[in-house]
């Protein structure tokens, strides 16, 4: 039986919930984007919701998750406040990195959320050492790192997986494929289009899918967090997902046309999980969220509004060191 048959609507509008979260939190940071109130760079993750929800779901509260820049999803679906994340894309203080890391440098030392990386690639070694710490000291939790499939081609992908299979680390890496590496399709980028085929050549166990939805991820990726906790074995998992968005804010995405977009719309995860609950007789239970989830994001705008900036006093001391500072 698939997930989607035996989840109640309880849980399906539990995890609606927090994609819906997700999606608005980015349509309002593209807007606050676009007046002006965020400045720097801002990687959207609409369309990937279900990937993030569906992957903490499959956590326990104890592991660790790194990403790209493509953050706000994961670190959200961790349990990070809108008003944190909100106010880190404004740089106020009150940001979950005090307003100094900005989009692409979350932060959430509560949530074990490790980043943001702005690098493409560079975080996957240091998510390999991550895993390493928590072999040394016993402990069993997992790394989860999420990186997109403009990685696979860069030495720190390779060099993270071999190392996690040769030390056997409690890992587990999810390629999230969106099909366009900034703007350049697979087919131009990549000899092989299944990437998780790359785990044979380290002697890893690997898995594939097209995201649907995120039971079915929580399920799938369930398999490979359980196998790292319980075996120390690390995994690549690719999953198959689309970006309704430009790379970030100053792509417009000029090269795919409207009718794959529209296509790719068509098939969204949020949207046709909504459709299924509408189905069931949700409706009512769905707008009432709905509502609560747009007072949330509303009430975040007007948090990171409203905050303070960060003030010489935190700046110099993380700015200057030794004879520079007081």
């Amino acid at each position: 039986m698939t997930a989607e048959t035996t989840d109640t609507d309880e849980t399906k509008l539990s995890l609606y919930r927090k994609c819906f979260q997700i999606r608005r939190f980015e349509e309002e940071a593209a807007r606050a984007y676009a007046q002006g109130k965020i400045g720097g760079f801002l990687h959207l993750y609409i369309g990937q919701e279900a990937i993030a929800v569906g992957a903490q779901e499959a956590l326990q509260k104890e592991d660790y998750a790194i990403t790209t820049y493509r953050d706000h999803g994961l670190a959200l679906a961790r349990g990070m406040t809108a008003r944190a994340a909100m106010a880190e894309l404004f740089g106020k203080v009150t940001g979950c990195s005090k307003g100094l890391g900005g989009s692409m440098h979350f932060f959430d030392v509560e949530h074990n959320m490790l980043g943001g990386y702005g690098i493409i690639g560079g975080h996957l070694p240091l998510a390999a050492g991550t895993a390493y710490a928590s072999k040394y000291r016993e402990e069993k939790r997992v790394t989860i790192a999420f990186f997109g499939e403009g990685s696979c081609s860069i030495g720190d992908f390779h060099e993270a997986m071999s190392l996690s299979a040769l030390w056997k680390l409690p890992i587990v890496f999810v390629c999230e494929n969106n099909e366009y590496s900034m703007g350049t399709p697979m087919v131009r980028t990549m000899s092989v289009e299944d990437v998780s085929q790359k785990a044979i050549g380290y002697g890893m166990d690997r898995d594939r899918f097209f995201c649907e939805s995120p039971m079915q991820v929580r399920d799938r990726l369930k398999v490979a967090i359980d196998r790292a906790r319980e075996t120390s074995a690390p995994t690549l998992v690719e999953i198959r997902t689309y970006r309704f968005r430009g790379h970030s804010m100053s792509d417009p995405g000029k090269y795919r046309s409207s009718d794959e977009l529209e296509e790719r719309k068509r098939k969204d995860p949020v949207t046709k999980l909504r459709i299924d609950l509408e189905s069931a007789g949700k409706l009512s239970e769905l707008e009432r969220l709905e509502k609560e989830v747009e007072e949330e994001i509303q009430d975040a705008i007007k948090f990171a509004d409203e905050s303070p900036e960060p003030g010489p006093e935190l700046l110099e001391a993380t700015t200057y060191k030794g004879a520079f500072a007081r």
